[in-house]
């Protein structure tokens, strides 16, 4: 009874640990918003990348899910000789797709796209660095 109570009291704590680590040369790769324009950039290909959303009955962290899910498609693209990803669409059940492009020195739009003010007792929010 003491290992099954053990366990499920692990579980949670498991579930907010960070399980993939960044691989050499991926530091180096930018990750851009989706909607940002990377047409002055060379498409290198796809990668598909997933991780565990669930541990048992308890879902993990959706920022901690997304995150290494980023951090292995950054691993990714040194293999295709990109220097930069986009996510292609939302995460879903752990899995999730980026576009891999070569940009090198290329000029990138890094302009986010106009929104409409927030309504007053709302916060608005701005990249700070890309």
């Amino acid at each position: 009874m003491r290992k099954l109570a053990l366990v499920l009291l692990l579980i949670p704590l498991a579930s907010a640990c960070t399980w993939v680590k960044m691989a050499p040369g991926a530091k180096d790769v930018r990750v851009a918003r989706a909607d940002q324009n990377l047409s002055a950039c060379a498409k290198r290909g796809e990668v598909s990348v997933s991780v565990k959303n669930r541990l048992g009955p308890y879902d993990r962290n959706d920022l901690k899910v997304r995150d290494e899910l980023e951090t292995l498609a950054r691993n990714e693209a040194p293999s295709l000789g990109a220097d930069t990803v986009q996510p292609k669409n939302q995460p879903v059940d752990g899995e999730q797709r980026f576009l891999a492009f070569r940009c090198g020195t290329a000029s990138v739009s890094t302009r986010a796209p106009s929104a409409p003010a927030a309504a007053e007792g709302e916060a608005e929010t701005y990249p700070i660095a890309d």
